[in-house]
């Protein structure tokens, strides 16, 4: 029998190497508008977060309110980085076919970013035939991450119980949303992340496995069935 009935997966920086793209384009965006921080700072404020959520803060820093004009004109700035730029993150593909062969379809892409950049960057990296149709994202729910209600909008879809998912994540913020569903939650914390997350981080927010390649995470999901 199956530990797990389905697999939930965040989507950047586990389906693909997006984080450090968008964060250099939202850096440059925020000093444009009067707000001098560098990209580590900006990682702190934003990693795992909506930027609309931290509009607070971005009007405290820069004195000008967060439109969505501004929203707007930062995310086709972001999309044409990730056009360029963008690749999957190693191993992957081969993880994700062999979920979706091994729980029966019972996969889903459940990701805090609005819906239009999860679909170009799956579509970008050729996931998108896996994922279609299962994609929530956490700009459509009542509150997105770390609040749970996408990965429950994903577990719901899929006709199972946010407890028999497993949820893998790659920031303490996405790691609480899946734990907050009743989820078990995987991190994935690639060399390049462990720039920017401590895996003491990871595990206070309720890891229950921390992986550094998605061919440890296969082999390791294989064994789990």
């Amino acid at each position: 029998m199956n530990q797990f009935e389905a697999v939930l997966f965040d989507c950047d920086g586990v389906l693909v190497d997006s984080e450090s793209i968008t964060l250099g384009v939202l850096t440059q965006c925020l000093n444009a508008c009067g707000w001098a921080l560098t990209v580590d700072e900006c990682t702190t404020h934003f990693l795992g977060r909506a930027v609309k959520d931290q509009a607070s803060l971005f009007e405290h820093k820069t004195g000008k309110s967060l439109t969505e004009s501004w929203l707007v004109e930062f995310r086709a700035e972001r999309d044409r980085a990730l056009r360029l730029k963008l690749q999957a993150i190693p191993g992957i593909h081969e993880l994700v076919e062999f979920a979706h062969g091994r729980f029966d379809s019972k996969i889903a892409c459940a990701s805090g970013a609005d819906r239009s950049k999860v679909e170009l960057q799956l579509r970008k990296v050729a996931l998108m035939r896996w994922f279609d149709g299962r994609i929530f994202s956490g700009h459509e729910m009542a509150k997105t991450k770390p609040a749970p209600d996408v990965y429950l909008a994903a577990a719901k879809h899929l006709n199972v119980e946010a407890a028999s998912c497993l949820v893998i994540e790659d920031t303490p913020s996405g790691v609480q949303a899946g734990v907050s569903a009743g989820a078990t939650v995987w991190a994935y914390l690639s060399s390049e992340n462990a720039q920017r997350v401590r895996p003491d981080q990871l595990i206070e927010a309720g890891a229950h496995q921390i992986f550094t390649s998605m061919q440890d995470l296969h082999q390791h999901l294989k064994s789990n069935l």
